[in-house]
């Protein structure tokens, strides 16, 4: 996807390996929009990583003109990632399925991960499946309710 469709400011055909710099410190970042902007930064230990501190910083980054999603991936294994979520707006989550399916997309795109992986976020795993033969992406998970509420 072209950069001014995510949207990132980034020259080129594809926002892989983009550089940003965060407290003096240069990021990495793959961009690509599951129908929202996803920013996928590959660190080696996402549970030390500070989420909070970057993830903060790089959401409102001036390369990312609506904003963006961070996700900080940790690579296991071919078919098994770990990944802590930044959500524009919103702060760290416990998930993320678009986060989930973007971090895939960017780790098959650096050539770091299978087309099919396990993805282990604090709230659970999900099976994510990029497909080759129609491009399409596919989530399987868990769901679970966690509130209930009434309108009056």
């Amino acid at each position: 996807m072209t950069p001014s469709l995510i949207p990132v400011i980034a020259e080129g055909e594809k926002a892989i390996r983009i550089p940003l710099v965060v407290n003096d410190i240069t990021y990495h970042a793959t961009c690509v929009s599951m129908g929202n902007p996803h920013a996928v930064i590959f660190v080696d230990d996402v549970d030390l990583f500070d989420v909070h501190g970057i993830g903060r910083q790089i959401e409102v980054h001036p390369l990312f003109p609506k904003k963006t999603n961070v996700e900080f991936v940790e690579i296991v294994s071919p078919t098994t990632l770990k990944m802590r979520v930044w959500e524009r707006g919103s702060g760290e989550t416990l998930a993320c399925g678009t986060g989930a399916c973007a971090s895939l997309v960017a780790s098959v795109l650096n050539g770091l991960s299978e087309r099919t992986a396990t993805l282990k976020l604090r709230g659970g795993d999900l099976h994510i499946e990029w497909r080759e033969s129609n491009n399409r992406i596919y989530m399987t998970g868990g769901a679970t309710k966690v509130f209930a509420g009434e309108l009056f």
